[in-house]
């Protein structure tokens, strides 16, 4: 629903003027609000995490340069988000001639029929206002994507209603034209036929466009971003040469760099059903790490920073199942919830052709890694030995059908426990589920670590530590 603007701004051409209002570039516009932002101290990236000190800087260059820009990646490495997120730096509101079909600012009528309007009314010329929001316009790439959809056609209409085939107003416009002073993104460019590429030279270099062999000189102001995997170029298609060589700037994205980073991202985009502590999403983002990092999987492919927000999920989906089967009224995952990932994400990972049939092993394997990780990260500097010798002689049962009451009611009293408690952020509640959670960390820690044995039950749904 478009937003309702101010009632206090101008309504005509004169007023504009006589407010004082001033016509800029939508490149210039983006350019002046983000040197305000870093003067400021004001974060313009909103939700960008990982790349404060790498991508954000090559962008910021680019965008003040005023240069197009094609966002190189692989797949999930928040690309299409970094391009939406340049709305931010648009003015909130704009003023339009009032229905135009292009957007056109009062001071700069560039449409045959908006010029005209504004020579006939002078000053009396209605405006309206555009919310920046509105001014954003994104397109996919899709093979089956027409010159007609990103440039225009003829409108058969309007030539059956009398107008010939040479008149300006006989063009219904595409994607571009429309987005005249906003931003244009293109997701997945390669995808685009060359010949539809080819459709895109003009706009971004002599600023017109051609159709059905009929030239239509249009001043746009648009600034063109896109996005691409860098695999593209050679195995779906690629972007053409003369294309590339028209943007300003080509910036390369990446995956998170720190744990940290995989953490926040995890935290701000999964939407979970149960809560999750802290470490079991670091399990997660050490898990797709790994995966990232795996000779078995197919790095070309990629890991999607999407599959470690649908593992998170999924983390907590098994923990409100869980919850529900042995009549528990809080759920909080626990380690013993981390089994359901491998089975419930493998169709998201693409292993390498050597590896079939073993795909399950390896992500198995890779998971009690990140466990084992994660672990030894937050335990450190904690003896565990007292745990391991007080669980040799009383094995502790957990699993899926152990509710956390019976887990904690089982654990040895030793003091170390109340180290690990803190270490995991389960202590000062009267809730069984942190406590078990973080208990089970532990005891799988020693267990990978051969310090304790683990006997499984033959359904899976029990496991006892001694």
């Amino acid at each position: 629903m478009p937003l309702t603007a101010p009632s206090d701004l101008p309504r005509t051409l004169g007023a504009l003027r006589s407010s004082g209002h001033e016509l800029k570039g939508v490149k210039t516009e983006i350019r002046d609000n983000l040197l305000t932002a870093l003067r400021t101290g004001t974060d313009p990236w909103s939700g960008i995490v990982g790349f404060e000190n790498t991508v954000l800087p090559q962008l910021e260059r680019a965008l003040i340069a005023g240069h197009d820009v094609v966002l190189l990646g692989e797949r999930g490495q928040g690309k299409t988000r970094l391009l939406r997120s340049l709305v931010g730096l648009l003015d909130e509101w704009t003023p339009v001639i009032e229905g135009s079909e292009l957007g056109e600012h009062p001071y700069d009528p560039i449409a045959p029929l908006s010029i005209a309007r504004a020579a006939e009314l002078g000053d009396d010329l209605p405006v309206t206002w555009v919310h920046r929001s509105e001014r954003y316009t994104e397109k996919l790439a899709t093979p089956d994507t027409a010159v007609a959809d990103l440039i225009g056609d003829v409108d058969p209409v309007k030539v059956a209603e009398g107008r010939s085939l040479g008149d300006p107003e006989t063009i219904h416009f595409g994607l571009v034209p429309r987005a005249h002073r906003g931003v244009v993104a293109i997701n997945e460019l390669p995808d685009l036929a060359e010949r539809i590429q080819v459709a895109l030279l003009n706009v971004m270099e002599e600023r017109d466009i051609q159709v059905r062999g009929y030239t239509l000189r249009l001043p746009l102001d648009i600034l063109l971003v896109a996005s691409a995997n860098p695999e593209d170029y050679t195995n779906r298609g690629r972007i053409i040469t003369p294309l590339k060589d028209r943007f300003g700037a080509e910036v390369r994205t990446h995956y998170p760099l720190e744990v940290a980073d995989e953490v926040a991202m995890v935290v701000q985009e999964a939407d979970l059903a149960a809560e999750v502590p802290r470490h079991l999403i670091e399990v997660v983002a050490r898990f797709t790490r790994h995966l990232r990092e795996s000779s078995a999987v197919d790095q070309a492919s990629g890991v999607s920073a999407r599959f470690a927000v649908a593992a998170a999920e999924t983390v907590a989906a098994a923990a409100l199942r869980r919850a529900a089967l042995v009549g528990e009224t809080r759920a909080y995952a626990r380690p013993v919830d981390l089994e359901a990932v491998p089975a419930v994400l493998r169709g998201k990972i693409e292993f390498e052709s050597g590896e079939e049939g073993r795909e399950e092993e390896i992500l198995e394997h890779l998971l009690r890694r990140a466990v084992a990780d994660t672990a030894r990260f937050a335990l450190r500097g904690v003896d565990l030995g007292g745990l391991a010798d007080a669980v040799a002689t009383h094995p502790v049962r957990t699993g899926e059908r152990v509710p956390a009451a019976e887990v904690v009611a089982k654990l040895p009293t030793v003091p170390v426990l109340t180290e690990v408690a803190t270490r995991l952020g389960a202590e000062g509640t009267e809730d069984p589920g942190p406590m078990a959670s973080a208990a089970e960390l532990a005891l799988e820690y020693l267990f990978l670590t051969r310090k304790l044995a683990k006997d499984e039950t033959d359904d899976g749904d029990t496991v006892e530590y001694g």
